[in-house]
């Protein structure tokens, strides 16, 4: 089925349509929440809630741009905003749990493992996403659209609803960030 069908299908009602769009697109808003929050099962909510909306909003849709660019644009907005609101609460934890009985942290982060991602890979993944979390927003958005997703300049502008030049400009400062923040890393790895 073509996209402008689906789109049809989908604003017409159809169960059937919805069940396509979701399978059809549930592994990449669920891989670009991962990458975005590190935390699995709160990614699979963040999908969800992306797909929730979508049924609920469709309507609105105004085919000016394409189908996966939305779902992308619900993805990064849903996994940004609980990616705060996680960091908000654990810097909250943290000072509440200078005043608790035992000094302990309420909310340790989890280990991040990402599905596609080797065992023998894991601890630089980890450390890479580390690194990738401490980047702005908009920079975390756009290296992980491009680098992780795959995605051209042309379609991240699209996503993030920006210009291609800021988008390359966005990506140009991230990679100078992560090799700041990652420098001491491989230093320290090859020079043991």
């Amino acid at each position: 089925m073509q996209e402008s069908e689906l789109i049809a299908e989908l604003k017409a009602g159809r169960a059937s349509a919805f069940r396509m769009l979701v399978e059809r697109h549930q592994d990449k808003v669920y891989n670009l929440a991962l990458a975005i929050v590190q935390h699995p099962e709160e990614s699979e909510d963040i999908a969800q809630e992306v797909f929730i909306e979508v049924y609920q909003t469709i309507q609105n849709f105004r085919e000016e741009a394409k189908l996966t660019t939305w779902l992308y644009r619900i993805t990064t907005t849903k996994a940004l905003a609980h990616h705060r609101k996680r960091k908000a609460q654990k810097r909250f934890s943290v000072l509440t749990s200078l005043f608790g009985l035992n000094n302990e942290v309420l909310h340790d982060p989890p280990d991040f493992h990402h599905p596609g991602v080797s065992l023998e890979q894991q601890e630089e993944m980890r450390t890479l996403f580390k690194a990738i979390d401490q980047l702005a927003d908009t920079q975390k958005v756009a290296f992980i659209l491009h680098y992780i997703d795959e995605q051209s300049h042309r379609e991240i502008a699209e996503v993030m609803q920006v210009s291609v030049s800021a988008v390359e400009s966005l990506l140009h400062r991230a990679k100078q960030n992560l090799r700041k923040l990652l420098g001491p890393y491989y230093k320290e790895r090859n020079n043991p």
